[in-house]
């Protein structure tokens, strides 16, 4: 959100962090977008507590997308489930914004 930080890191490592950026650049954007919160630590904030809770979801075996839980399959990987959970919340994200601009 147009701020910039230093953070050191190995070779192998900046492929990841440059993704995580992004990832909790484009989460923090939609939350701001939302308009409910102001201010650039609270969405921080925000941020963190959404994907901490999305985390903890995937870490106890299922994965929430809305209305309902769907387990992450055994030899999938974590990768695979989180890629999985966010692609159903930017669909389900997607249809709800649709749905606000078509009335």
């Amino acid at each position: 959100m147009g701020r910039e930080f230093t953070v050191s890191c190995t070779d192998e490592e900046r492929p990841g962090l440059i993704n995580a950026v992004n990832f909790l650049d484009k989460k923090m954007r939609d939350i701001r977008d939302g308009g409910k919160i102001i201010g650039v630590e609270r969405i921080a904030i925000m941020a963190a507590l959404n994907l901490a809770h999305e985390l903890l979801n995937t870490k106890s075996g299922s994965v929430d997308v809305g209305d309902r839980r769907t387990p992450i399959q055994n030899g999938r990987g974590a990768r695979t489930g989180i890629e999985d959970y966010r692609d159903a919340r930017a669909t389900k994200m997607n249809e709800l914004h649709k749905k606000k601009f078509s009335r």
